[in-house]
């Protein structure tokens, strides 16, 4: 006989496979993927090779944990925004599968072990831009930018750059200028890839007063906003390459003139009032990050510098 796990707030029995599944739901795995692919070309670049298979598995799982703990109390704070959204509410909190106290507790621990983890293993800096990451997205963005303003993604999105610079500072111990510029490419790749999405969700965000900006403004605006921050992308990866290489340099141009192509076609369908398909531009941000990220990583880890970088420290 399977054995239950009984939860007293909500006074339903589960099964303890069926709780595993609800905390995974918790900390949104998928997010976490994508942060974690960032992290892993920030610290072959800074180690200008292959740093400490340990370290790196050290840093994933601190990192793992902090954008755990994130995600867990975005759950708590926008648990009301879930339940009225049709995209979100399969969520644990949504179906009660965890009650909140529970769900509250576990965001915060795994933000505590997050801080303690990575001090022990990496560094202090490490350790502390973890938290402050944290604390940044919930009271921040999640309690703050995200129901009372349209940037609510460009200036709370900041967090969800971090994960690199944090990277990089497990490896050096400080923060240098290819981690902010590595910073500066997930900074202006958030709003197209996140507007794509609320675009086609737009009656999910108005229904839950979320003011997005495909909320609160016309699409060719949102389209051309789209347009802009592509652009600025773009020619933002460009200022890796002196402290990358040839390869990435190519792929950051091939992949940057793709991106461009698709937000394009989408602001001039949007303003001709056809269908514009702004999946296909989310879908796409997706790939982009991943070649962008893969080929940082591959050029870090042959050590193909150019224009003279890295310097000797």
């Amino acid at each position: 006989m399977t054995a239950a796990v009984d939860t007293p707030e909500s006074g339903y029995a589960r099964r303890p496979g069926e709780l595993l599944r609800a905390y995974a739901g918790l900390i949104k795995p998928r997010v976490i993927e994508l942060l974690l692919v960032t992290t892993i070309p920030a610290m072959l670049l800074a180690a200008r090779g292959i740093p400490s298979p340990w370290l790196v598995l050290a840093t994933l799982l601190g990192g793992t944990m902090a954008a755990g703990s994130a995600n867990a109390l975005n759950c708590v704070a926008d648990a009301d925004i879930d339940q009225m959204m049709k995209r979100t509410r399969a969520r644990p909190l949504v179906r009660h599968t965890v009650s909140t106290r529970h769900a509250l507790v576990f965001g915060i621990a795994l933000g505590a072990g997050s801080f303690g983890w990575l001090w022990a293993t990496t560094n202090l800096l490490a350790a502390a831009l973890a938290v402050g990451t944290i604390l940044f997205y919930v009271l921040v963005y999640t309690l703050f930018l995200k129901r009372r303003t349209a940037q609510n993604i460009v200036w709370g999105g900041a967090a969800g750059c971090m994960p690199v610079v944090i990277g990089w500072a497990s490896v050096t111990g400080r923060v240098d200028w290819p981690a902010i510029a590595m910073f500066g490419i997930v900074f202006f790749w958030t709003p197209p890839h996140t507007w794509a999405l609320a675009m086609k969700y737009k009656d999910d965000y108005e229904r839950a007063g979320v003011p997005m900006l495909p909320v609160v403004a016309r699409p060719t605006h949102v389209s051309r906003q789209i347009v802009s921050f592509t652009w600025l992308m773009v020619l933002w990866t460009l200022l890796l390459v002196p402290a990358a290489g040839w390869l990435y340099a190519v792929f950051a141009v091939l992949a940057g003139g793709w991106f461009l192509f698709l937000a394009h076609r989408l602001h001039v369908m949007t303003r001709q009032g056809q269908p514009a398909k702004p999946m296909r531009l989310f879908h796409m941000s997706n790939t982009y990050l991943m070649i962008v990220c893969v080929a940082l990583a591959v050029d870090s880890a042959l050590s193909l510098p150019v224009l003279g970088w890295p310097p000797v420290w």
